[in-house]
């Protein structure tokens, strides 16, 4: 198992698990590796250090691999890179996806028709502005394809 460590195209840092570099090399030629912070899949590799098994005398289970990881879920628990798809994972987690009745649902809400609740979706630019001058408070979020099917 390889673990290299990756750039996208905007600077974002992240580790990806592979059998071998030409695995990667086929992954990333078949745009199968991305971002998990941004889902660019123009990844490039970066400077990756190998493992040198030293630790014969340990046992067994301390020798054993970890886990391989999905490329776009992986990210340090306490890395920028990991507190945001925490953030992410939280907001998925609290607020109802409307699709595209976002902007709708939205006004129901503003307007007192139904219950206020965290609501996700999709909107135009052009409905996104409505609803601003309105007054109705939303905000851009784009999520990396890793969060929207569920995690392993």
């Amino acid at each position: 198992m390889k673990v290299l460590n990756l750039r996208c195209t905007h600077g974002h840092a992240f580790e990806g698990w592979f059998g071998s570099e030409d695995d990667f090399e086929s992954q990333r030629q078949r745009a199968l590796v991305e971002c998990p912070l941004c889902g660019d899949k123009d990844i490039v590799k970066g400077l990756s250090a190998p493992r040198l098994n030293l630790g014969a005398g340990r046992d067994k289970a301390q020798k054993a691999p970890a886990a391989a990881a999905p490329v776009a879920a992986h990210a340090a628990p306490h890395s920028p890179a990991g507190r945001w798809m925490q953030a992410m994972r939280e907001v998925l987690a609290r607020t109802e996806d409307v699709g595209e009745r976002f902007a709708e649902e939205a006004r129901r809400m503003h307007y007192g028709e139904t219950a206020e609740r965290g609501i996700r979706g999709q909107a135009t630019p052009e409905q996104a502005e409505a609803l601003l001058d309105e007054g109705i408070a939303v905000m851009p979020l784009v999520l990396p394809d890793a969060l929207k099917e569920p995690l392993q």
